[in-house]
């Protein structure tokens, strides 16, 4: 017998061994089958727990999950990671293609942008805290507008006189800034580099480093029941008339 029909006699002795990669198992094949399709039919984004409630025990998820995004990280959709869930989205450089799609959105004012701005960076914070960093008042309807969209809720109530509501962001915002968690709203530099500051800015001028934790602080106490409508209450009291910048925005 010939070396060559030595060695090739071997090879399916080797591929016993496990000398030889193997192909993927059906069992394999159809849990991620099973993944995918929980991904794709899901309206919202779905975290570890929640497929591993809906997949057969003893699954390996986050190795499902790293292949499925590997398969795709070319393709037109992308599997990606926000507010530590996981969802398609379409491919940055492919989002042109849906914009005639797209259902138009009202546009936020100045006033609502900086609001939702100040709340993302400096959270927890008080609508007190908020008119402080813009240096004017901070009309009910601005902050009514972001509870609608579903960016910012009511997070506590801070331990200080009057015991005034204290504001965070939401999983909704951060899926819609396709951010994974608050932390990586952009830097300084970030911000300088997309035109978004003044290249004028004060030295010592800095850039909060945002709070992505859900939990109360040691001075916010929890919301009660009717907190939300006694809060507006209130604020319709102390006159809630619109931003004062509003009259003479630039």
């Amino acid at each position: 017998m010939s070396d060559n029909e030595d060695h090739d006699g071997d090879a399916p002795e080797q591929a016993r061994a496990g000398n030889v990669t193997s192909l993927p198992s059906a069992t394999h094949r159809y849990e991620l089958r099973m993944l995918e399709a929980l991904l794709f039919a899901s309206a919202e984004p779905l975290g570890d727990d929640e497929l591993a409630a809906r997949l057969p025990e003893r699954v390996d998820i986050p190795a499902l999950l790293s292949e499925l995004q590997q398969a795709y990280a070319g393709r037109g959709v992308n599997l990606v990671h926000v507010a530590g869930k996981w969802a398609f989205r379409t491919a940055d450089d492919l989002a042109f293609l849906l914009r005639r799609e797209a259902t138009e959105q009202k546009k936020l004012s100045r006033a609502a942008l900086e609001t939702l701005a100040i709340i993302a960076y400096h959270q927890p914070v008080t609508r007190a805290e908020i008119e402080e960093v813009r240096g004017v008042s901070t009309s009910k309807g601005t902050i009514d507008v972001l509870l609608e969209t579903g960016w910012i809720r009511m997070r506590g109530r801070r331990r200080t006189p009057g015991r005034p509501v204290t504001y965070g962001t939401t999983e909704a915002f951060l899926d819609h800034f396709a951010l994974d968690e608050v932390r990586d709203l952009p830097g300084l530099e970030e911000l300088r580099g997309a035109g978004l500051l003044d290249s004028a800015v004060p030295i010592d001028f800095l850039v909060p480093s945002p709070d992505d934790s859900d939990e109360l602080k040691e001075d916010e106490d929890p919301l009660e029941t009717g907190d939300m409508f006694a809060d507006l209450e209130e604020e319709d009291r102390s006159g809630g008339a619109g931003d004062e910048e509003d009259t003479s925005e630039r």
